[in-house]
């Protein structure tokens, strides 16, 4: 998966930020988003990233799959993720 090429992430604390270069529209992420998104933009499949996010917050682990499924729904349908 990737950004489209209008779009760029600053990484701050507690999640990151996506522009887009388009309309100058912000979006804010959490920390777990953030942690997910950067596993799909490393390479990890969906259920890699959903396994990196159990392992980090091992007492959400029941949600991890959820939560990354979600995640990449909501990004991809507001243009902010290419899968």
């Amino acid at each position: 998966m990737r950004l489209p090429d209008h779009i760029t992430m600053t990484t701050g604390e507690g999640g990151a930020v996506l522009l887009n270069g388009q309309t100058g529209r912000y979006f804010q992420i959490n920390a777990t988003a953030h942690l997910i998104l950067t596993a799909l933009l490393d390479g990890a499949t969906p259920d890699q990233a959903a396994e990196r996010l159990a392992t980090t917050y091992p007492d959400a682990a029941d949600r991890a799959q959820t939560d990354t499924t979600d995640l990449i729904t909501h990004l991809t349908g507001i243009g902010l993720l290419i899968p």
